[in-house]
């Protein structure tokens, strides 16, 4: 694997090559990745897996056309003949008025922002192991956990870099550990599994494999026995766990290429007031240490700290440059890039800020909810935002989560439960995109 200033040299000097085969403009990306991963199952060595992977992508501009293409041999002859193709396949290519680099005079200037993303360091297989082995352990010890998933320990580092024809070269590296172990609890028919997962930039932020464990197995435990639920209209509270999901649509729907291609649920309603004004949703690319943190984005530009949602009212799109042009508005560096095609729009650390109230207080009021902490399948239109997804959770009887409960759908309208959703205050940052505790009222609910 390339050192961030050697895959940004290895970039530009692709990029010297598709100008010699007669590009007028390209941009180049690479990047690598290393990872080694040790699974346990009932105390015994499961699996020990390592990866390392390492590709470049060009995109070049030619006779009004463009093509991307990429490569994981990085000699000399194979990059001569990358960058050759990429330019005949971009003149043979239809015109596309809103392809391009990005405008020159927005590219980040001057040294790339540490982000503190790479802790250097690098795990040995008998320390992964360990980890595993405790955090399943944790896990089995739980009383009524019956059976084991297994635990897995993971470590890797991956680099970045980008180079563009108009002057934008950087690169940079992170690092990423993970720890998780998975149960069973109950017996024969009466089963039930949950989980305990973190991930983290630095090794040192991981919590410790006794929580993660202690964590899957209680979830498991609390799980069985479950009862249906009726059908009819219901308060439903989200636990953080799958709160984010909620804002995944939301991204969906903002992004600058869905509004351009006309099939957002939320067309037409750039800075409308679409939650209540206690909603704040911020979008931090510079957080240190963060999850899916970056300093610059796929196009080279700048990234910044955004409000998506302030006081309740949409702030705009996401774009990339395209979708800037087609919209005849500024790309905002939420450009994304992977190993291969052109750009497309992606956020990165995204946080619905929290409320002012308990989790407790927010369900004081509710006499007869549901606590939400599965949704299954992926029943969202996002087109007209209609949500129907299949869900596993507790009841919520006079303000307290009492019995387990399964196999029942919730559905709703997006703009809908966007209008309604309240958050309560613990707000915890954990999975690149972070709720506190939420509650919708007046969800349809299917059971029996």
């Amino acid at each position: 694997m390339l050192t961030p200033a050697q895959a940004q040299d290895r970039c530009e000097a692709l990029i010297a090559r598709a100008r010699r085969a007669g590009a007028e403009a390209s941009d180049a990306v690479y990047i690598a990745n290393s990872s080694e991963s040790v699974a346990v199952r009932l105390g015994a060595l499961e699996d020990v897996e390592r990866s390392e992977s390492e590709q470049v992508s060009l995109r070049v501009f030619a006779g009004g056309g463009s093509a991307s293409i990429g490569s994981t041999d990085l000699g000399d002859e194979a990059l001569d003949e990358l960058a050759a193709r990429a330019v005949a396949m971009a003149r043979l290519a239809p015109p596309d008025a809103f392809a391009g680099l990005a405008d020159a005079g927005l590219l980040l200037r001057g040294d790339v922002p540490d982000l503190d993303l790479d802790d250097g360091s690098d795990p040995a297989p008998a320390d992964l192991r360990r980890l595993a082995q405790a955090a399943e352990d944790a896990a089995r010890a739980v009383p009524g956990v019956t059976n084991s998933e297994g635990g897995g320990a993971s470590s890797g580092r991956s680099v970045v870099a980008l180079a563009t024809s108009h002057g934008f070269g950087g690169g940079y590296s992170a690092s990423n550990h993970g720890l998780s172990a998975s149960v069973v609890a109950g017996e024969g028919g009466n089963m039930q599994r949950d989980y305990g997962w973190r991930s983290v930039r630095h090794a040192a932020d991981l919590a410790a494999p006794e929580v993660i464990g202690l964590e899957a197995g209680t979830r498991a435990v609390r799980r069985l026995n479950p009862a249906r639920v009726k059908s009819g209209t219901s308060t439903i509270v989200f636990d953080p766990r799958v709160g984010g999901t909620l804002v995944g649509h939301l991204l969906g729907a903002i992004s600058g290429a869905s509004i351009a291609r006309r099939s957002s649920f939320l067309l037409d309603r750039d800075g409308a007031q679409i939650f209540d004004s206690s909603i704040t949703i911020v979008d931090e690319p510079l957080r240190l240490r963060g999850l899916r943190s970056r300093p610059f984005d796929g196009e080279g530009l700048p990234t910044a700290p955004r409000a998506l949602v302030e006081n309740g009212r949409l702030t705009g799109w996401l774009m990339d440059s395209a979708a800037a042009r087609q919209l005849g508005q500024a790309p905002t560096g939420h450009a994304g890039r992977g190993g291969s095609g052109a750009p497309h729009i992606s956020a990165a650390n995204v946080v619905l800020q929290p409320g002012a109230v308990t989790p407790e207080a927010l369900m004081a009021d509710i006499v007869d909810g549901i606590y939400v902490t599965e949704l299954i399948g992926q029943g969202v239109n996002g087109v007209t935002g209609d949500y129907s997804r299949g869900a596993s959770g507790f009841r919520i009887v006079r303000g307290e989560i009492t019995e387990p409960v399964a196999e029942f759908t919730i559905a709703g309208n997006l703009i809908d439960m966007f209008a309604a959703l309240v958050a309560a205050d613990d707000l915890e940052l954990q999975r690149g995109i972070d709720t506190p505790t939420l509650r919708i009222d007046r969800m349809s609910v299917a059971g029996d």
